[in-house]
């Protein structure tokens, strides 16, 4: 397969043994009770395996809405997929789910989601520094209208929150202006990277004139800095993208792009560092 010919959200790359694994949002129905999740496999961000599915949702009863934005990170010799799934209480929440090898079978690693039990969450993503794992994630505007960015800290075995949420911003402060109750201000797809000069950077995605990648850097080179937002990297109606290290050495972002249904499709583009942020090439 081809990258026009996969229809997936939320592209997430994991470089693994010589080969991408791509995961994603099932694009078909965005995810409504899709069933699970997929991997595709290939060796050069163009061509591509059958989806494989690594996760079943239905036979674990997480199959109840949406099925959003798995990403699969390598951690303590394990793969851990971090997913929005929708929690008993009718409220969306991140799971994780667990796996001996990227193309799965990933299970639940416990039977609750990591982020609050009465919020409305998405998009979580995991980070570590100095060794302290952390879960960053969304608290949504269907519920705040104001959606922010916050973080958790993990425990070491990633099996639960051991410290409240943290707000890092909020997404009135991209457009610099308070939000009312008529906004609904969206945050989504938080993704850390730190550059090669220390400084750590957010890509996260907001609809404002249409859907955007956007960039904040932290003030101090962790993730309890303030947040400063900087100009985005991509404003043609695509977003929710991660950034990676390809086979080849070179620095890529992906994101799906156009953010409309039926349309979506991944898109790579090289990228590159500057002194204060990130740019397409």
């Amino acid at each position: 397969m081809k990258n026009k010919d996969i229809h997936i959200r939320d592209p997430f790359i994991l470089v693994h043994d010589g080969k991408y694994y791509m995961y994603g949002t099932r694009g078909k129905n965005f995810g409504q009770q899709t069933g699970g999740v997929d991997v595709y496999i290939g060796t050069d961000l163009e061509n591509w395996s059958d989806p494989i599915e690594v996760f079943n949702s239905e036979k674990f009863g997480l199959n109840r809405q949406a099925n959003w934005a798995p990403e699969v990170h390598e951690f303590g010799g394990k793969y851990y997929m971090f997913a929005t799934f929708l929690k008993e209480n009718d409220l969306r929440g991140t799971y994780i789910l667990i796996s001996d090898s990227p193309d799965g079978e990933f299970t639940p690693l416990t039977g609750k989601a990591i982020t609050p039990w009465e919020w409305e969450c998405l998009d979580g993503t995991f980070y570590v520094e100095n060794g302290v794992p952390y879960c960053i994630f969304c608290h949504e505007h269907t519920q705040i209208y104001d959606g922010t960015v916050e973080y958790i800290q993990l425990s070491a075995d990633l099996k639960e929150a051991v410290t409240e949420p943290k707000t890092l911003f909020k997404g009135s402060s991209f457009l610099k202006k308070e939000a009312t109750e008529s906004d609904h201000n969206v945050t989504d797809g938080p993704f850390l990277f730190r550059k090669a000069n220390g400084k750590l950077i957010m890509i996260w995605s907001t609809c404002h004139n249409g859907y955007l990648q956007c960039v904040a850097a932290s003030s101090n080179g962790r993730i309890d800095g303030n947040w400063t937002h900087l100009p985005p990297m991509f404003e043609k109606d695509g977003g929710h993208g991660m950034i990676f290290t390809g086979l080849d050495g070179q620095l890529y972002l992906t994101l799906h792009c156009p953010n409309g249904q039926p349309n979506e499709r991944p898109k790579f583009f090289e990228i590159e560092e500057t002194e204060d942020s990130l740019q397409i090439k």
